[in-house]
């Protein structure tokens, strides 16, 4: 699974692909962001009162109810594939779809000595600007033990089944991706029964391997 990504576009590259026209104070200018780990804040962008609005949000969903049997803290889930479940349906609405900005990604390669190491994914290497289907909401729990309780908005994104590039190093998913103003509006609007088409992965060679072994992809 996707657990690590980049996004190193400025703030009004995304406001203009994404058409929003609301942004939450305090969101600042975005500085690069060249390596995003689980429950890191990042950029989304959702429907707020008919419009779109870039705000930040904590990676990571909230877990089903059988994930925290016997455990006091949820870190979250970053990666969604079974929208089937009743537990992510509740959120599959227009009022709970995002669009997660990123410019690389990475899935971990197994090396022959055994060591894994990240394989850094875009669609060339200017990483041109494109967005993951995501989901979000706002949801009350203990993420960390230090932290305790708190109340965050969060956000996940969709995989479904790899294409060759992703495929050859991680066989069993890929992110959602989403390349045009189209595909972006369907996403935002349209009724689940046809936003869940783009749950598909992208084309066999749109993608190609850009870096390797590091932990961040600031080109």
């Amino acid at each position: 699974m996707c657990n690590l990504y980049s996004m190193t576009k400025g703030r009004q590259a995304i406001i203009d692909f994404a058409k929003a026209t609301r942004i939450v104070d305090g969101i600042g200018n975005l500085a690069p962001m060249p390596g995003i780990f689980p429950d890191y804040p990042a950029p989304i962008v959702r429907t707020v009162e008919g419009e779109r609005e870039l705000t930040l949000a904590r990676w990571g969903m909230p877990s089903p109810q059988f994930v925290l049997k016997d455990r006091t803290v949820d870190p979250g889930v970053t990666n969604v594939r079974n929208t089937t479940s009743p537990h992510w349906r509740r959120w599959l609405g227009p009022g709970n779809r995002c669009l997660v900005p990123f410019s690389s990604f990475s899935e971990y390669e197994t090396l022959p000595d055994g060591r894994k190491v990240p394989a850094w994914f875009a669609f060339d290497e200017s990483r041109p600007l494109a967005f993951f289907a995501g989901i979000w909401t706002n949801w009350t729990s203990t993420r960390k033990t230090k932290e305790g309780e708190v109340n965050a908005d969060l956000f996940a994104f969709l995989t479904s089944e790899p294409n060759a590039e992703v495929g050859a190093i991680h066989p069993k998913a890929m992110p959602v991706i989403l390349t045009t103003s189209d595909e972006l509006d369907m996403w935002m609007t349209a009724p689940w029964e046809i936003a869940r088409e783009l749950q598909r992965p992208l084309p066999d060679g749109a993608l190609q391997i850009v870096a390797r072994g590091r932990k961040d992809d600031a080109a």
